[in-house]
């Protein structure tokens, strides 16, 4: 068995991060104050690259509902530990592209294998829709949306459509008979 190399790891993961120009990757526990901190930090980084206001507020209200959607539906997963999830939600932030054009926002966290079916079936629909069909969709969720028993009705992730005007890109990898790792990717051009 190879012995663990925490130099390695460290210099790979550098090289990643630079590669992929992540500016911000953080794992465990999303609190407000974390979430508060994540806010000044990437305001500081986009500061540097002398972003526009509305590009910072577009990141910034897309960041924030990401990291609510972390907060309120990441599993507390103790109990996989074992396996490798040792806190309760990823969250990695950057400018990626040939040229830096895109800020792209990935989070990642453990969900119940049951709730599977019925959030993908929540994210084509709004994938499905366009501008519009997105205003209404939110309106219909003010209205009528039955709110989960961690408080959600959808409406950030609605939100983000309608705010990024891009598909969210997401997945569902298979822990085990009980869990899956859940990521979302959401993209938010410069141009």
């Amino acid at each position: 068995m190879k012995k663990f190399d925490y130099k390695e790891l460290v210099y790979s993961f550098h090289k990643e991060m630079l590669g992929n120009n992540f500016t911000l990757v953080y794992e465990g526990e999303i609190t407000h104050q974390i979430t508060k901190a994540f806010t000044s930090l990437a305001e500081n980084k986009m500061d540097s690259y002398s972003e526009d206001t509305n590009m910072k507020k577009k990141v910034f209200h897309v960041m924030v509902e990401c990291l609510q959607n972390l907060s309120k539906h990441a599993e507390d997963v103790k109990i996989l530990k074992n396996k490798g999830y040792a806190g309760n939600g990823i969250f990695i932030i950057g400018r990626v592209g040939p040229d830096n054009e895109d800020y792209h926002i990935l989070t990642g966290n453990v969900i119940d294998n049951s709730s599977v079916p019925e959030l993908e079936a929540f994210l084509d629909n709004i994938n499905n829709l366009d501008r519009d069909g997105l205003k209404e969709l939110y309106k219909k969720q003010m209205r009528e949306g039955t709110l989960s028993e961690k408080g959600g009705a959808g409406l950030g992730l609605i939100d983000i459509a309608r705010k990024t005007g891009e598909k969210l890109d997401y997945s569902f990898i298979k822990i085990d008979e009980k869990k899956s790792f859940y990521t979302l990717r959401t993209k938010i051009s410069r141009k």
